[in-house]
């Protein structure tokens, strides 16, 4: 009881931040909402003539920054969600401001030793004051006691700021399941599972020592990308509420004119960033979320450096696959196989019909490709695409939530860099090198292959039939069956227009092939 009433006390004041702010019940939409849902929207509290005069998405982003670091995160999550706010509002939290003012340095500087477990001096020779704060932590300049001492970027929480996001997410979960309890709407929109993603994702964020993993994680996994570089962290500086990680000298992505000062070609980054975007949503399952201008500079060869892993988003295999052939199928404009798609995964209900499906993805597509490639966006795209699949009873994908919100921000960091920017034909190489890997002829040989080998397993009771297995098995990992490369990628890009008849077809190509190699044992 007393938990719900907290709870309650808290959901007031949220309400009381967005009547004061016309954002409760905004005025453009009042007439749509029952009379005695505005007449006590009104007794919450009522907003000034002047605040009334901004947009209805910007006086949400007002409230949202005046309630705090929770609000300000469910309210960068909500940008991605047009289908929820509609575009115009979804438009406007874009203009949310992650920035607060710092704590004191005298604070700081205590969080640290008492993280560390031994005085300042004692790992920074020299510790500046905070160069950034934003809703959750702030990063400070510093120089390590090492000799030579090395140049580091130290990032500490917020004090109490745990305990403040737990209250606050306890109210979240505590409205959203009032929500789906009487609107058929929030339960379709999965409000709690809306509210539980955006939870475990601060939570990694609170927890410093996790975002340290992610940037080694994200390094590893880009080694063999040079023009795109992660800092590394210093483990023996670093705890729970601190992270130190490499300084990175460079000029910030969002200093146009610095940028054009030091004579690098905005072009080739905007190729960059979203090519190593799409590398690791694609390739690895893994993938920085936060990827705005303020958290990416340029190095004087030219090389983009990432910076703040704490929102970092996965895709399993079975969804990064999903994105490869919905991508794919959209650049191939086949709408049939791209409905094909969402059917195979369970995305779309069988009550629908894939032809209509189809026929509502082709008047997605169909206008993109009249546009010219500086008017093609692939965020809109997907927007689109989403709120089509709703008319479909597709449910939200709480994967896709992090994919989607970081593609509307890598998209526009490219134009910005860009106005002519492809970002089609720049997306096209690493879509089709992912179709080549997985879906291509010798990725279809290679699972052969691993089938072969489990039966094998199984074949207990035949040793010859296991001895041929493994050893056929054994070669086809190793390359023993091969396909000349351009014939491969002839393949594989064909994989983009290819019916699902056609993939069982090269299925029992692969079979055959096998039964083949086994045979001439």
């Amino acid at each position: 009881m007393f938990r719900t009433l907290t709870n309650m006390r808290r959901l007031w004041r949220m309400a009381r931040a967005l009547a004061q702010h016309d954002a409760l019940v905004p005025h453009e939409y009042a007439s749509r909402v029952p009379m005695p849902v505005r007449f006590m929207a009104r007794r919450i509290g009522r907003a000034k003539r002047d605040v009334r005069m901004l947009p209805p998405g910007v006086r949400l982003a007002q409230s949202f920054e005046e309630m705090g670091p929770s609000a300000i995160k469910l309210g960068q999550l909500l940008a991605t969600r047009a289908d929820i706010l509609g575009p115009e509002i979804a438009l406007g939290l874009e203009t949310l401001q992650d920035r607060l003012p710092p704590f004191p340095e005298a604070e700081a500087r205590t969080i640290v030793a008492s993280d560390l477990g031994r005085p300042l001096d004692a790992a920074f020779s020299q510790f500046g004051a905070p160069v950034a704060a934003a809703s959750i932590a702030q990063v400070h300049e510093a120089y390590t006691t090492d000799v030579p001492p090395r140049h580091v970027a130290v990032k500490i929480l917020r004090p109490n700021i745990i305990d403040d996001f737990a209250r606050d997410f306890d109210a979240f979960r505590f409205a959203a399941k009032l929500a789906e309890g009487v609107s058929g709407e929030a339960r379709r929109l999965r409000l709690r599972a809306l509210v539980e993603t955006l939870a475990a994702s601060v939570a990694l964020e609170l927890d410093l020592r996790m975002e340290g993993a992610a940037a080694c994680e994200l390094a590893e996994n880009m080694r063999t990308e040079p023009a795109f570089l992660v800092p590394l962290p210093d483990w023996s500086r670093t705890s729970a509420r601190v992270l130190t990680t490499e300084w990175i000298e460079g000029v910030p992505l969002r200093d146009a004119a610095n940028l054009a000062a030091s004579g690098h070609d905005p072009k080739p980054l905007a190729v960059i960033i979203l090519q190593s975007f799409l590398v690791q949503a694609l390739r690895d399952g893994f993938f920085h979320a936060d990827l705005h201008p303020g958290n990416l500079f340029v190095d004087a060869e030219g090389r983009i450096h990432a910076v703040d892993f704490g929102i970092m988003g996965r895709l399993d295999f079975p969804m990064r696959r999903f994105l490869a052939e919905t991508l794919g199928g959209f650049l191939a404009r086949d709408y049939r196989k791209v409905a094909q798609v969402h059917f195979d995964a369970g995305f779309v209900p069988p009550v629908h019909n894939v032809e209509t499906f189809a026929q509502a993805l082709r008047a997605v597509g169909e206008p993109i490709f009249g546009l010219r490639a500086r008017d093609m966006s692939m965020a809109r795209l997907l927007e689109q695409l989403f709120d089509t699949t709703r008319r479909f009873d597709m449910q939200l994908q709480p994967q896709l939530i992090l994919l989607q919100k970081t593609m509307v921000i890598v998209e526009g960091v490219a134009r910005a860099l860009d106005p002519e920017f492809d970002i089609w034909e720049s997306s096209r190489p690493v879509i089709e090198q992912w179709m080549l890997d997985h879906l291509g002829p010798e990725a279809r040989l290679r699972e052969a292959a691993e089938g072969f080998s489990s039966l094998g397993k199984l074949a207990q009771n035949f040793p010859q039939l296991l001895h041929d297995t493994e050893l056929i098995a054994g070669q086809l990992a190793d390359g023993g069956l091969r396909l000349h490369p351009e014939s491969v990628r002839a393949i594989a890009i064909s994989q983009l227009r290819r019916t699902r008849h056609a993939r069982v077809a090269l299925w029992i190509a692969a079979g055959a092939l096998g039964v083949i190699a086994i045979s001439g044992f």
